[in-house]
């Protein structure tokens, strides 16, 4: 039985019980708070698929063309959406990849150009997610049924990008875990990667709606 599903959750309500009255009372807090955030997900997951609904026409279809990529759900697109706005108004994918802070920083003294770690003087927000994206890239290259589906429902050019992403980033994150770098170093690559994928589908779907 896999920890934390709604069958395990049952599975503790019927089956743990503790004699020691403290004990007892810590568990069912601990149940009740569970019960309390899992309604508070839901309801928050319901005022998101509202503001979707509300939301013009060319910003639903950026939302639903990036949920094509392996590891995007709805939650995560809506977010890059919100923060970041139009992707088209980054001239290139490295642009986009400044505003979020993935890009080297660089230390310059005369001819000599030293590369250090990641500026993180852009999106805090957008960067983390993102991060989290790219921590899933280390599976299995297979997309979820659910995936497929959203995939079907999309133009052709955006499931081509998609289905482009999903080895070379699986790729990258064993090849530079194999080289020895950090896991932090990986997820911060791969997730520069990621953000071109995702640059690529934004500008893919804003330009033809602006055609």
């Amino acid at each position: 039985m896999t920890p934390w599903t709604l069958r395990y959750l049952e599975w503790i309500k019927k089956e743990v019980t503790f004699e020691e009255e403290a004990l007892q009372w810590t568990l069912e807090e601990y149940m009740n708070e569970v019960e309390h955030c899992s309604l508070r997900i839901t309801r928050l997951d319901g005022l998101i698929d509202k503001a979707v609904e509300n939301a013009p026409e060319a910003m639903r279809e950026v939302v639903a063309a990036l949920q094509a990529l392996r590891g995007i759900g709805k939650v995560t697109a809506v977010t890059i959406v919100a923060e970041v706005g139009q992707l088209s108004r980054f001239p290139t994918a490295r642009q986009s990849m400044g505003y979020i802070g993935t890009v080297p920083s660089e230390h310059s003294s005369g001819e000599t150009i030293r590369r250090g770690g990641i500026t993180k003087t852009g999106n805090a927000h957008i960067r983390r997610i993102i991060i989290e994206v790219a921590w899933l890239q280390r599976h299995k290259q297979m997309l979820s049924q659910a995936v497929k589906l959203r995939q079907e429902r999309l133009d052709p050019e955006i499931q081509e990008i998609a289905l482009k992403a999903m080895h070379p980033l699986h790729d990258r994150y064993f090849r530079l875990t194999a080289r020895g770098k950090s896991k932090q170093q990986v997820v911060t690559a791969v997730g520069r990667e990621l953000l071109g994928f995702i640059w690529a589908i934004g500008i893919l779907v804003e330009r033809k709606n602006a055609a």
